[in-house]
């Protein structure tokens, strides 16, 4: 029961890790303050800071938690979110349409560089293989993973739907990918890692990559700082967060350490999804 109630406020926290206006407020506020029963976790959406005694996604447990969730209430839910049914509810399609206007911003910089086929690809934080199939559509020989096995298998199984030979997806963490690609991609994935995490994060990327880097996060703004201000007004004793904001300087000064210039960028902003998208390329 107490695992069930844990990711009940994961699937909550999950759908609204991007929210602005006033009423975001109110749904910080009422977040914050929700306390769970000892060595479970309550979530407050706009909050990106651990209560003192927990460090997040720097655990084995952590992570395990993340994992978890992918593969069971949070495959669920966001398998339906990653694909065309019906069974959503408003903010889940908005989220959706969110994260395809991303996707398509990468397709169109791919398909205007008219190179793709025959170079490899390795996409981190696959999901259900909302990029690397079309990718692989393109030509592109694609290696995809993802930390849920419940999600690389999902898309493996809509790529042989599709007839598609040159995509091959498995169960891995960001830490634990290895090899050298032309292109390396990595979209929605950095709103789980905390900033001390972030930059290490994005130079293992970068280390991966021969050519360019590919990376959407969720941008740090006054406002999002603001409702963390106000969420901390209520505080509970273990209170924390896996939604994490990070400042546009850190992930581009990661990227120039580790050889790259950013060559183009997007915003994309919907009612209940935002997401900051940098392409980086080595000099």
């Amino acid at each position: 029961q107490r695992r069930q109630r844990r990711h009940q406020y994961l699937d909550l926290f999950y759908e609204m890790k991007t929210f602005t206006g006033a009423a975001v407020a109110v749904v910080a506020v009422a977040a914050a303050s929700i306390t769970l029963a000892p060595a479970t976790i309550a979530f407050a959406p706009t909050s990106h800071v651990a209560a003192p005694r927990t460090v997040a996604f720097s655990t084995v447990d952590d992570k395990t938690e993340v994992r978890e969730y992918f593969n069971n209430e949070g495959f669920n839910r966001w398998n339906k979110i990653y694909s065309e049914s019906d069974e959503v509810n408003n903010v889940q399609l908005d989220i959706r349409n969110g994260h395809d206007q991303t996707i398509q911003k990468i397709l169109n910089w791919i398909e205007a560089d008219g190179n793709i086929k025959g170079k490899t690809v390795c996409d981190c934080g696959c999901g259900v293989g909302s990029l690397a199939i079309p990718l692989a559509k393109m030509g592109a020989k694609v290696s995809a993973s993802d930390i849920s096995d419940s999600m690389a298998t999902e898309a493996a199984a809509r790529a042989k739907a599709m007839g598609i030979k040159n995509a091959k997806f498995y169960t891995s963490d960001l830490e634990s990918v290895t090899g050298k690609y032309n292109t390396v991609t990595c979209v929605d994935v950095a709103i789980h890692y905390p900033t001390d995490k972030m930059a290490e994060m994005v130079g293992h990327l970068c280390s991966l990559a021969e050519d360019r880097v590919l990376i959407s996060f969720a941008p740090k703004t006054w406002y999002y700082e603001l409702l963390k201000k106000i969420g901390e007004l209520f505080p509970g004793p273990s209170k924390t967060t896996r939604a994490y904001l990070h400042d546009e300087s850190v992930v581009r000064e990661a990227l120039k350490k580790a050889g790259f210039e950013v060559s183009r960028e997007e915003m994309t902003g919907t009612s209940f999804y935002f997401s900051r998208l940098l392409e980086a390329k080595r000099v």
